[in-house]
């Protein structure tokens, strides 16, 4: 049992709501929101806290930008998550420009080499076994260009992006 993150890039305004909570619950409500077309959903599973590790050089923690790419952000289901069953989490639009140009400013090749899966278990980091062999060519760098070309477009086109995290048996 483990956490996986998936990402969704929403409109700061949804048919003409603002209120970001009310806007995750309308989205998050029902399973659909999976099927949206590819580049508005990201699905991470248990590598996204060997990314942040990477990005950051924390487990959890970091300087803004680059911590909000993976954990940064206002958690939208504190009370919420028994409901939506999972928790939420809203990254703004004028934090998510800040994190595609770090992301777009920092080649793969750049955080690489904070990888060390028994420096990043001793540290605490989450899923780093389960990433198998060659998990940094085959299941992080691919993760990374896919985080970086999301949070392009959603600046590019002035979105929120709406984090979730849920169980994963």
């Amino acid at each position: 049992m483990g956490l996986a993150m998936s990402y969704l890039r929403v409109p700061s305004v949804l048919e003409g709501e603002a209120d970001p909570g009310r806007i995750a619950r309308r989205v998050f409500g029902d399973g659909g929101w999976r099927r949206r077309p590819a580049g508005e959903v990201l699905d991470l599973g248990g590598a996204w806290q060997p990314l942040h590790f990477l990005i950051t050089g924390d487990p959890w923690d970091g300087r803004q930008p680059e911590a909000d790419v993976v954990c940064g952000g206002r958690l939208l289901t504190e009370d919420g998550a028994d409901e939506l069953g999972m928790d939420v989490i809203y990254l703004a639009p004028d934090r998510v420009k800040p994190a595609a140009d770090h992301l777009a400013g920092t080649p793969f090749g750049g955080i690489a080499g904070r990888f060390d899966p028994a420096a990043m278990d001793a540290a605490g980091v989450e899923g780093v076994g389960g990433l198998g062999g060659g998990a940094l060519d085959r299941v992080l760098a691919p993760a990374y260009a896919a985080l970086t070309r999301l949070f392009a477009d959603a600046a590019t086109e002035g979105q929120a992006i709406y984090k979730v995290m849920a169980e994963v048996r």
